[in-house]
């Protein structure tokens, strides 16, 4: 009888994982249809719980805000835009290679929809508290340590030299990265070998420097 009752747990507790499993599927579908049809601004927490057939207790589940329920959506794009980066890179590959094909697959997933995405990168400053702000920030930090590791390697290596750790340099790279990301995204006319040459010119700037004279650098 005891392992009987155990069966019949373990199927309700699967039933309950898969109805759960659905909900959240629900709610990230009607989430994404209303900021693409409406716009993020003009979209509410209350139209996705109905949108979704949840009531808004379930939706506060995963989201106690509008913006944690866009992470809830970009976060998936993020993680999988660090792992596909990280299938792609390569020690064959040149550094410039290497940092472009991680930073690229980002641009490519931001353009897919740029009005969902200029919202996200508008409400991902100081995103710090909230149900999908952790998953975020270590997503974000994820990058940037892809970054720092590349360019740490190819510091031991010596096939670069500098004054700075590799942590500054990522940071540098990085600061580029989100910048020109957001600059490339207000174009009506996305065309991604463009905003990826620009890029490269940019990172280029950093690895080889500007041979300043000493007047040059003078506070």
């Amino acid at each position: 009888m005891q392992r009987q009752g155990f069966g019949v747990s373990m199927k309700r507790e699967s039933v309950r994982e898969k109805n759960k499993e659905d909900k959240l599927l629900r709610i990230k579908k009607a989430a994404f249809d209303l900021f693409l049809s409406k716009g993020f601004d003009d979209t509410t927490t209350r139209e996705i719980a109905t949108a979704a057939g949840v009531g808004m207790g379930t939706v506060f589940v995963y989201g106690e805000t509008k913006r944690d329920l866009l992470f809830l959506i970009v976060n998936d794009g993020l993680e999988m835009c660090i792992e596909e980066a990280r299938a792609l890179i390569s020690p064959e590959k040149s550094l410039l290679a290497n940092l472009l094909i991680i930073l690229r697959r980002h641009y490519q997933y931001f353009a897919e929809n740029p009005a969902l995405s200029q919202a996200a990168l508008r409400e991902m400053y100081f995103y710090q508290s909230g149900t999908q702000a952790e998953r975020f920030n270590r997503t974000r930090h994820a990058l940037r340590h892809l970054l720092t590791d590349l360019i740490d390697e190819a510091l031991k290596a010596g096939v670069i030299s500098a004054s700075e750790t590799a942590e500054m340099i990522a940071q540098a790279i990085f600061a580029i990265y989100q910048v020109d990301l957001r600059i490339w995204l207000s174009d009506n006319k996305l065309n991604l070998e463009d905003g990826t040459e620009r890029l490269r010119r940019q990172i280029e700037i950093v690895m080889k420097g500007l041979s300043p004279h000493r007047s040059a650098l003078r506070l």
